[in-house]
């Protein structure tokens, strides 16, 4: 999952217009932003396997400290606590805890059972739907189109950078998608850890891009321009 993740941190900002789109970012990927750190200290482990089951060609050995529901709980209130001692809005914390959680729930419908529960437990789930990657392709697409519908319904362009610069986030994060469901496996778990990092430039992107767009409150389709 990665497009999808992305669509709830645009969707969000319905519920939170007050938080810019790059802390809504950072928190619905907050998990996939700590994970490629972990793999570059050798704390946690993936393998590549051109010959796995359809999907991501990776093998996800050893994540607990990112990914196990447990971990990703604390990670949730922490990030939660941070905001709220820095801007005093519970509400706003609370979304940004909820997305953190987001990450984890959404990768139970694609990944195949190798989520733990908690750090160091015997209990890995996962439905899955990998196994049928029209579906889950499908699915993602679904929730980043959404999301970015409910962000165009909230929001409104201050100027062109506004306009055309979310059309080009919008489309970058499609090509990055279709490129990691439709091109060749990653040459080395460096590569897939230094790529991870470059995620943090698209939650650069979200803060730059709220920067050129307002907060609104829509009356109707018609008054919001895209």
């Amino acid at each position: 999952m990665f497009l999808g993740h992305f669509g709830v941190g645009f969707g969000a900002k319905r519920a939170a217009p007050e938080v810019s789109l790059g802390s809504l970012f950072l928190a619905a990927q907050f998990v996939d932003l700590l994970w490629p750190t972990l793999l570059l200290l050798g704390v946690e482990k993936v393998r590549i396997n051109p010959q796995a089951l359809p999907g991501p060609p990776l093998e996800f050995v050893h994540y607990p400290i990112s990914h196990s529901l447990l971990a990703v709980f604390g990670w949730a209130l922490l990030l939660g606590t941070v905001y709220y001692a820095r801007r005093r809005n519970l509400f706003a914390a609370l979304i940004l805890g909820a997305l953190v959680l987001s990450h984890w729930l959404l990768d139970l419908l694609v990944h195949y059972p190798d989520l733990p529960v908690v750090p160091g437990g015997g209990l890995d789930l996962g439905l899955g739907l990998w196994s049928r990657p029209g579906l889950a392709l499908g699915l993602e697409l679904l929730i980043f189109i959404g999301g970015l519908a409910l962000y165009l319904r909230c929001t409104r362009p201050l100027d062109s950078f506004g306009k055309w610069g979310l059309w080009g986030l919008a489309g970058f994060l499609v090509a990055i998608q279709l490129a990691n469901s439709f091109g060749p496996p990653p040459p080395s778990v460096e590569a897939v850890a230094w790529a991870g990092q470059a995620q943090w430039l698209l939650v650069a992107g979200g803060f730059w891009l709220d920067q050129h767009r307002r907060s609104v409150e829509p009356r109707s389709n018609q008054d919001i321009p895209l």
